[in-house]
């Protein structure tokens, strides 16, 4: 008996030793497969990050030459009127743009869910916009936005209506630059959101009609909760490509009303491009970094509230 318990033991030991060895040869293959892949993320994302960081303390002359200069370019930031009014257009065009976002994508998803007749038709036609070029949509919109010869406004002048300039008077430029973005980008986050909605299973509406619930009732109680982990991914992603908008309003205003609607994005191309500042150009990029991974880490915290997994 004891023979046979120290020969199972043996066998017992001599299989975990082989799965672990197993296991260590599918690890470092599973590495390698990854290692182009954190190879890139290092070189391009990563490693830049910290050599922005190290760049924005220091002080750049002509000839790519520079100096170090410690926190100065973090004060003159903190005592520049231009960098408070960049980050007050960059606010202001999120918190439209989030909410009208989020909102069409899930109206649009849900009626795509449905069914309708031509469906294929609509997907690809709200989805045409997200596969433009961004400098393709400014440049097609500044000229439709044109407020003395744009064919908006000359459609309002059918009407009786007299437009206003859209993209050249501060009331109308940021929020025109919001719908043109809302309008390229709404289709790829309806796709995004339909795809969550087909994954709901289908079980949950049948055994809720059989109670009775409408409509309304089945959204607010079924499709609203089970939505919720793809409405925070596309609210997430939405925010981060909106705090760095650049290339729609480089488009559609350049430099006739920039005023109205420069952000923190092209306050940072404006320092190192055109005024060859690159050391301050890039305390004001990290000063970015830092209010999105801010922003980022709250809603990651706060998604425990809302956002339901089961």
């Amino acid at each position: 008996m004891a023979m046979l318990s120290e020969t199972f033991r043996k066998r017992s030991a001599s299989r975990f030793a082989r799965s672990k060895r197993l296991a260590r040869i599918d690890y470092k293959w599973g590495y390698l497969m990854v290692a182009p892949l954190l190879a890139g993320l290092a070189v391009f994302f990563i490693w830049p990050v910290f050599r922005t960081f190290y760049f924005s303390m220091t002080d750049w002359g002509d000839f790519g030459s520079y100096v170090w200069s410690g926190g100065d370019n973090y004060r003159r930031l903190v005592r520049d009127p231009a960098v408070y009014r960049a980050f007050g257009h960059t606010f202001f065009y999120v918190a439209i743009y989030i909410p009208v976002l989020v909102a069409l994508s899930t109206f649009l998803a849900v009626l795509l869910n449905k069914g309708v007749r031509g469906s294929g038709v609509y997907r690809t036609l709200y989805f045409l916009p997200a596969v433009l070029m961004p400098a393709a949509v400014g440049l097609a919109w500044r000229w439709l936005l044109n407020g003395e010869f744009g064919l908006v406004n000359t459609l309002l002048k059918l009407v009786g209506i007299h437009g206003p300039g859209w993209l050249t008077e501060g009331r109308t430029a940021l929020p025109a630059i919001v719908l043109v973005a809302v309008w390229s980008m709404v289709g790829f986050q309806a796709m995004i959101l339909l795809s969550g909605l087909q994954g709901i299973p289908s079980a949950y509406y049948e055994a809720a009609r059989q109670e009775g619930a409408g409509g309304a009732t089945l959204f607010r109680r079924i499709t609203l909760p089970l939505l919720t982990p793809t409405l925070f991914f596309v609210s997430v992603t939405a925010l981060i490509q909106a705090f760095q908008v650049f290339d729609l309003i480089y488009m559609m205003i350049g430099q006739v009303a920039i005023d109205h609607a420069d952000t923190v994005v092209y306050l940072f191309y404006k320092q190192a491009f055109q005024l060859g500042a690159k050391g301050y150009a890039s305390a004001i990029v990290t000063a970015l970094f830092a209010v999105i991974l801010a922003i980022t880490a709250i809603q990651l915290r706060l998604q425990k509230r809302w956002v339901h997994y089961d």
